[in-house]
């Protein structure tokens, strides 16, 4: 696809005059100059834009229905070189019956009729008064502007970039709205033409509809309505625009403004549509009783131009925003807790063993069996924390680890492993002096043995540390940190473990453990396997496998929507255009991708632990790939980026 699958789209509502369709198109038109201006594909407006939605009787005079076509052939002649795609509403007389009709529009052709089902007649509305529903119409084709165009409800626009549909206001209100039947049939985008007035809530549950559709049917979905200039008489209008993309919006207007309002983003259309190849119930087969619903495609020869993102690119995007962190924090803590507490409900077993090292992973681990032992009323003395101080183990991470124990109410046991290390540099004739690979995994296994040996001793679960960042990476000793009896991380990329310790220490615990936890989230994450040098770390992960918030903003892109190489590295260009530049983004990513193809066979036979997010290593939980898989095909694309 173009442009990395983006679509740039917008959404429109300009100032109106009641009936007054030369000033409406006037407006109009502005609009699509300067949206053509910025490189927009297709811009959507209100519904009956042309006339305005408040006419009311109006419609019935033929003067009014006879400027609006007027007004429509003036857009097609004004726009004949413009390479916008122009969704706009008016009336349509059609077989003595008045429809409520979107029009599509491209390079001055008219490329579709689409007209509106559900015609509101309660309360405030009286629709069924002027209009008749697209159920009574009969055709298929009309005549509109000295052009024989397709009509219906059945049209998918297809274009080079993109798919979408139409449907209008109260169609979304509906049980089983259209677009739900479009997006099934491969309509990428849905845009809305609306008219709803605005009332006291109104718009916050008009809002959280537009959000669940685009959700559901998995979609773009850009929503216009009508706003200043239509009649007050009885209502007021808003002039409320949203483009949402899988529930997510990414641009909305200013409501009840006095000016035109225009806004516009980019949809990531490659990932909605990755995302429904994977959703197996995103499938017309699975809906037996719509075999007989059938559509037409229409082909829009919309010509290729390079866009400008616009839309930000959160390079953090396994965090919570600052707006949902207490709730989403909460959650992955509650998740975490329950499964620990089933596992050792499941058991029988009362008593657990973990590695504290002072680090962060070691450190939520330690937190997720304090309060899974709250939970279950079993004494935190149960939980037997073993620090391991080793030949690189620093004053800082030991006095941690330590006090974190201790203000936690854990039973503590210390056991250094330099002896049996030692002992075990003997027996293999490994150099003392080497410190290789052997080195360093020997001491990660002789504490894995350890933890193992003492679980058995005294009948208790060893609880694992590691994170779902360090699997992705291979970023751990086979048979050492890699193994445990129930591993309550691995669910947790690097960047969501430190904000969520920063979280359980803002609110879930006292003042003493909160002080403890705040030095280790400034603590530099490092295995701590080498010797130290002057009482300080000599061995930094981050300078070794590089930024773990790179890491993660891979791994969401490939494995969440299956992005290649060259899309994830122009979507870091973006996101990181302040902090990397484009050579060592480049150079982490191949990193990245060699690391997590030769790592797969770590990730085969991790042991149990919860699915917290939409991306999860386990091959039982989610990912499931050959230790075996060839990184060539990703490898040579990265090679080619510069």
């Amino acid at each position: 696809m173009n442009n990395y699958g983006f679509v740039k789209v917008a959404a429109a509502s300009p100032k109106v005059k009641v009936a007054d369709c030369v000033f409406n198109t006037t407006e109009i038109l502005k609009i699509v100059s300067e949206a053509e201006d910025l490189g927009v594909q297709a811009i959507l407006f209100p519904e009956m834009s042309l006339s305005s939605y408040t006419a009311a009787d109006l419609f019935f005079q033929r003067l009014l229905l006879s400027e609006c076509e007027n007004s429509l052939s003036k857009i097609c002649r004004y726009t004949e070189d413009y390479n916008i795609i122009i969704i706009v509403g008016m009336p349509l007389e059609i077989s003595n019956r008045l429809y409520n009709i979107g029009v599509v529009l491209h390079q001055g052709k008219i490329q579709g009729i689409v007209p509106k089902t559900f015609l509101p007649n309660y309360n405030e509305f009286y629709d069924k008064r002027w209009f008749a529903s697209s159920r009574e119409l009969k055709q298929t084709e009309i005549s509109l502007c000295g052009q024989r165009v397709p009509i219906g409800i059945d049209l998918i626009f297809e274009t080079p970039d993109f798919n979408f549909a139409i449907e209008m206001c109260e169609d979304l209100w509906t049980p089983i709205p259209p677009s739900s039947l479009h997006s099934i049939h491969g309509a990428d985008i849905i845009f809305n033409l609306s008219a709803s007035p605005d009332n006291v809530g109104k718009n916050d549950y008009r809002k959280s509809l537009i959000i669940q559709q685009s959700a559901r049917c998995i979609s773009g979905y850009i929503y216009a309505s009508a706003g200043n200039g239509e009649s007050t008489t009885d209502l007021v209008f808003s002039g409320s625009c949203m483009i949402v993309e899988n529930g997510e919006i990414i641009s909305e207007s200013e409501r009840f403004s006095f000016d035109n309002q225009l806004i516009s983003s980019e949809i990531d259309v490659e990932k909605l549509r990755n995302d429904r190849v994977k959703n197996k119930s995103y499938t017309i087969s699975e809906y037996k009783h719509l075999d007989d619903v059938s559509y037409r495609y229409i082909s829009i020869n919309q010509e290729f131009k390079k866009i400008k993102l616009s839309r930000s690119i959160n390079p953090t995007p396994f965090v919570p925003s600052p707006a949902s962190m207490n709730d989403r924090c909460s959650e992955v803590f509650s998740i975490q807790i329950g499964a620990l507490a089933k596992r050792l409900l499941h058991t029988g077993i009362t008593k657990m063993v973990v590695g504290v090292s002072g680090g962060l992973d070691s450190t939520l681990a330690l937190l997720v069996m304090a309060k899974a032992c709250d939970k279950l009323n079993i004494s935190r003395k149960n939980i037997y924390g073993i620090t391991m101080p080793g030949f690189g183990t620093t004053d800082r991470t030991y006095k941690n680890a330590v006090s974190l124990m201790e203000s936690l109410g854990v039973s503590t046991v210390e056991i250094s492993i330099k002896d049996a290390v030692m002992q075990h540099f003997k027996d293999i004739g490994q150099d003392e002096n080497l410190h290789d690979i052997t080195y360093e995994n020997s001491q990660a296994r002789e504490r894995t043995q350890i933890l193992m040996d003492y679980a058995n001793k005294i009948n208790a679960l060893v609880i694992g540390t590691g994170d779902m960042s360090e699997l992705a990476l291979g970023w751990c000793t086979y048979n050492g940190d890699h193994m445990s009896m129930y591993a309550v991380n691995t669910g947790i990329p690097k960047t969501l473990v430190k904000k969520l310790v920063q979280w359980i220490s803002d609110t879930q615990v006292d003042t003493q453990s909160e002080d403890i936890l705040h030095d280790i989230i400034d603590t530099p994450v490092s295995p701590e396997l080498l010797p130290a040098k002057d009482g300080k770390t000599s061995q930094i992960t981050e300078d070794t496998v590089g930024p773990y918030i790179l890491h993660d903003f891979f791994l969401y892109y490939m494995l969440r929507f299956g992005f290649e190489p060259k899309k994830i590295f122009y979507l870091a260009q973006v996101a990181f255009k302040d902090k990397y530049d484009k050579s060592e983004i480049l150079k982490w990513l191949k990193t990245f991708y060699w690391r997590f193809f030769s790592q797969q066979f770590k990730r085969s036979c991790i042991p149990d632990g919860p699915k917290v997010g939409s991306i999860n290593l386990s091959p039982r939980g989610d990912w499931r790939m050959p230790s075996d898989a060839s990184s060539a095909l990703w490898l040579k694309q990265i090679e080619g980026l510069d």
